[in-house]
């Protein structure tokens, strides 16, 4: 505890917030009929929660949390169009629109406009024509949520080495006909989890990380061993058998993570493995889509 000139200035600070709230308090009550119909601000539920509880801020980026995530602040587009617009913003790399700023896919990636608040909802135009993201919806898992947090697999695969399409049919074929525990699992689909080289060059078989479903030492806790642990899926131990994250899908290999994890990389491309997956200004971009993606 500091003090100067005999004053704590922790209790010093408590004893001033309580004044102000006090204050503030008496200013919004006057003239109220009773302080359940007193109108709020959200300066107001901050202070008095700082003197209630406190408010715990742990990490880098505990501002986020504490003030704009935690209290759901209105995500303003125009901090949206910046983030768009600015390198480095979700991690090592360019800008977004250097690679994404026109419907045209003559010279936009993939027909996708992310240089404007409708070129975004309308998402890429170039066949297989897709929005990115649903507002109003979740979104960390949708498109762009993917590409913004999950690292291709095998983790660090570089971003130009194109999948192995023989492999990623095979394991495509399996979900489509409804992921069964078949002969042709057994003799095409689970070996390839455990050999090297499989959907990438110079990597490791998918089971030297994914091979029990206990972390350590299984990366969230996820077992590509047998059917059995590819269809438990993630983080069983963590969230609970029930709630485990499903990694396949039966007959929806597009909405399967884990054909998702094989052949999408994470953007900006060539963005490092290690680097935060849940960068703060991933999750304001997507709290901008939950609250609706509006643009103004």
């Amino acid at each position: 505890m500091n003090t100067y000139q005999g004053i704590s200035w922790h209790s010093t600070t408590h004893r001033l917030a309580a004044f102000l709230l006090a204050g503030v308090a008496s200013c919004f009550m006057a003239g109220q009929a009773s302080a359940d119909k007193m109108d709020r601000t959200i300066n107001i539920e901050w202070l008095e929660q700082m003197h209630r509880e406190g408010v715990a801020l742990k990490g880098d980026h505990s501002a986020v949390d504490a003030l704009i995530l935690g209290r759901n602040i209105p995500i303003p587009y125009d901090y949206v169009a910046t983030l768009m617009r600015t390198p480095n913003a979700f991690g090592q790399g360019p800008a977004c629109i250097i690679c994404h700023s026109s419907k045209d896919p003559k010279v936009s990636y993939r027909g996708l406009d992310l240089s404007t608040c409708d070129g975004m909802k309308a998402g890429s135009t170039e066949d297989p024509a897709n929005p990115i993201f649903t507002p109003g919806q979740k979104a960390g898992k949708s498109i762009l949520g993917r590409r913004l947090r999950n690292n291709r697999m095998p983790l660090g695969v570089p971003f130009n080495i194109s999948p192995n399409e023989g492999a990623i049919k095979t394991v495509t074929d399996w979900i489509t006909a409804g992921a069964p525990n078949d002969e042709n699992f057994q003799k095409s689909v689970l070996p390839l989890f455990k050999k090297k080289n499989v959907f990438a060059p110079n990597t490791p078989a998918c089971t030297t990380c994914h091979m029990s479903n206990k972390e350590p030492p299984s990366f969230h806790e996820m077992n590509l061993g047998s059917y059995e642990g590819i269809m438990l899926g993630a983080d069983s131990v963590a969230k609970g058998v029930a709630n485990a994250t499903k990694v396949v899908i039966p007959g929806n290999p597009k909405d399967s993570p884990l054909l998702q994890h094989l052949f999408e990389d994470r953007m900006p491309p060539g963005i490092p493995p290690t680097e935060d997956r849940d960068h703060p200004n991933t999750r304001i971009l997507l709290r901008w889509i939950e609250q609706g993606a509006r643009c103004n």
